[in-house]
């Protein structure tokens, strides 16, 4: 077989072989959508459309009911997200102590509104519920780093640093 990229639609064939393999191990289990819904995203960081339309078919499900699920949980996106996924806690702590003005600087720094991208693909801003770290309100996480007692004014260092490889500091 000769080495060329098989595409359908833009994504690989291969993953979308993966997809109908996650289907099939789930198949039989009653609320299959939702553990095929967390491995495609696992594979592909977001949930495409092409994707969905194959668990559809293969799971004999309308798109809607589809789209109504991978809606309704927050933990799913329809739409890639960036290298980085800055969330920002809006809890009662976090939003008692400013989380809005952490939010608003990081939308007007990345120049992208909430739940937006990034052009580049660098960064995706997302507001969330409670982040489970009180006491260091405002928060917000890049990955799996936790920034805590923030200020607006902190916010293009961060930004810089997450930006900047560690050796150039």
């Amino acid at each position: 077989m000769e080495n060329t990229c098989h595409c359908q639609g833009g994504l690989q064939k291969e993953r979308l072989d993966r997809v109908r393999e996650i289907i099939d191990h789930f198949r039989l289990l009653p609320g299959a959508l939702i553990p095929v819904l967390h491995e495609i995203q696992d594979l592909f960081g977001y949930l495409p459309e092409e994707a969905l339309r194959i668990v559809s078919e293969e799971l004999k499900m309308p798109m809607a009911e589809i789209y109504g699920v991978a809606t309704f949980y927050s933990f799913f996106s329809l739409e890639p997200k960036g290298e980085h996924v800055i969330r920002v806690c809006m809890g009662t702590a976090c939003y008692i102590k400013g989380a809005q003005g952490i939010l608003d600087r990081l939308s007007q720094e990345l120049n992208v509104p909430v739940q937006g991208t990034t052009p580049d693909g660098q960064f995706t801003l997302d507001a969330t519920r409670c982040l489970g770290a009180c006491g260091l309100a405002p928060v917000m996480t890049i990955g799996e780093k936790v920034y805590g007692r923030l200020t607006p004014n902190e916010i293009p260092k961060i930004l810089k640093q997450v930006r900047t490889p560690a050796e150039t500091h």
